[in-house]
């Protein structure tokens, strides 16, 4: 299957579509036409105007003061890409630089870059041949865009860097010679272009939101089932509670429990208990206002990789160029520590009903074994949920709420966003592991109250997790069963 780059609103759904159908691109007649009458203008432009213009015939940040000559313009370039390849630190998931990939491809296409055909072409090459450049976690501080990741991401143009080719790392000049490409030479703006512009951040957040969606709907199906083990009531979620405090996503999370234990035993016996723990009686709150956040940060990360964010921006039509602050990362630096911490907040509550599920309340045995003290049983699994959920909460100091001048003072504010987007893709993975451990101990729960049932979706659901994850009997080894815990949720969403 084949994605046409084109002006077209793209969709984070869109997005996962791409990635998980494993697309290629192509650029649309009408997206080749605008990068192509772009840099046509640019040229022209290059070649008629008197005054400097900022990164195309000058040098960068506090160097923006300093002319370059004509015959060096391809070599500013060049240098820029070189000189800026400072990353550091862990290498960024190959998914992540994929979308990193693709999201530069569609914010050139928009004709407001001054980029070559040429050069967005070999773009798409290296997306279709899952030639994935090496790119590192650390150097980005979110202004002026993603500068670091962003250079060793296009490295592989000009032969130079590592890339990863059908899972193995190896330098880029190898694969190009096998491919027979050779290195793109770099006219004036295009290091510029390249580097400018979020696409860094943006990546880590689309990725982020559409684990974090899976990970909202999973939420509500675990706590279900956990809700109905620990003998939990349903009238919390009922529709007439919730709908006079009517925010969307309390009423979504109280109907999609309420959706969950549709035909359950459990949910309909009697209770002696008036009302349970907040972490069960309140997910329509806690979960509702998860989505609410999500939402709303989808709503931010769509408008952003759907614009073009590099420096200068160019207006053919208009005949401007315009140097201004589009590649600056706080607009989505400050959502993406908003959605950290609601994932953290996710993981709060379900380590929370881990630690009721096995604390010898309504009948559960202590640590959800026959013989406690003999076995520690399910006693562990809690401590590392809350050692999870710990590290999750350290990492939810907002890094955009910093700035550390930069480039002799010019670019004398920045978001930081770079770090906001990587603790942002780490938290999403400690929420889901807390997730799966929540899991782990529902359905051991679920078993020790047999011969009660719960509703037909989660008993379904039940013997599908008994395929990865066994009963407990007597003490085994819980780590490589959390693991595939883990790796259930993602095959069985």
């Amino acid at each position: 299957m084949v994605h046409h780059i084109s002006p077209a609103r793209l969709t984070i759904d869109r997005v996962g579509e791409i990635l998980e159908k494993k697309m290629t691109l192509a650029l649309s007649e009408e997206s080749i036409n605008l990068i192509t009458r772009c840099r046509e203008y640019l040229d022209n432009k290059i070649e008629t105007c008197t005054e400097p213009i900022y990164g195309i015939t000058t040098g960068f940040g506090s160097l923006c003061n300093i002319s370059i000559g004509p015959d060096d313009l391809a070599t500013l370039q060049e240098n820029l890409v070189k000189s800026h390849s400072c990353g550091c630190g862990e290498t960024v998931d190959p998914q992540i630089v994929r979308l990193m990939l693709l999201l530069k491809i569609e914010s050139l296409a928009f004709g407001n870059s001054g980029v070559q055909l040429s050069t967005v072409q070999r773009l798409v090459d290296l997306f279709n041949a899952d030639i994935i450049p090496v790119v590192y976690s650390q150097g980005s501080l979110g202004a002026s865009g993603d500068l670091a990741p962003l250079a060793n991401m296009c490295l592989p143009l000009l032969g130079l860097g590592e890339v990863y080719h059908k899972g193995i790392r190896r330098p880029a000049s190898e694969i190009m010679d096998e491919m027979g490409w050779q290195p793109v030479r770099f006219a004036a703006k295009e290091g510029l272009a390249l580097l400018n512009g979020t696409q860094f951040m943006s990546a880590h957040a689309v990725f982020a939101i559409l684990r974090a969606r899976r990970l909202s709907r999973l939420a509500d199906k675990i706590g279900a089932l956990s809700l109905d083990v620990f003998d939990g009531r349903i009238e919390p979620f009922g529709d007439e509670v919730n709908a006079v405090r009517p925010h969307p996503g309390q009423l979504e999370t109280a109907r999609a429990v309420r959706a969950h234990l549709k035909g359950s035993e459990m949910i309909r016996g009697h209770k002696v208990h008036v009302q349970d723990p907040y972490s069960f009686r309140c997910m329509p709150q806690v979960h509702g206002a998860f989505k609410d956040t999500l939402a709303y940060v989808g709503q931010v990360i769509e408008t952003e990789i759907n614009s073009p964010t590099d420096n200068p921006t160019i207006f053919p039509e208009e005949d401007i160029i315009v140097s201004a602050g589009n590649f600056h990362g706080e607009p989505i630096a400050l959502p993406m520590d908003f959605l950290t911490l609601a994932l953290a907040e996710l993981s709060n509550i379900s380590e929370r009903r881990i630690y009721k599920l096995i604390s010898g309340s309504r009948g559960l045995p202590s640590f959800l074994v026959a013989k406690p003290g003999l076995n520690s049983g399910f006693m562990i699994p809690q401590y590392a949920a809350a050692s999870i959920v710990n590290q999750s909460k350290s990492l939810c100091w907002p890094t955009s709420c910093d700035s550390i001048p930069s480039s002799q003072g010019q670019e004398d504010h920045v978001s930081m966003g770079g770090n906001s987007a990587t603790k942002l893709c780490r938290v999403a993975d400690n929420t889901e592991r807390v997730l799966a451990i929540e899991l782990f101990n529902a359905m051991q729960a679920l078993d020790l109250r047999r011969p009660a049932t719960t509703s037909p979706e989660l008993e379904a659901w039940h013997e599908a997790y008994r395929a990865y994850v066994p009963f407990i009997v007597n003490d085994t080894v819980m780590s490589p069963l959390i693991q595939r815990s883990v790796e259930f949720l993602r095959e069985n969403p």
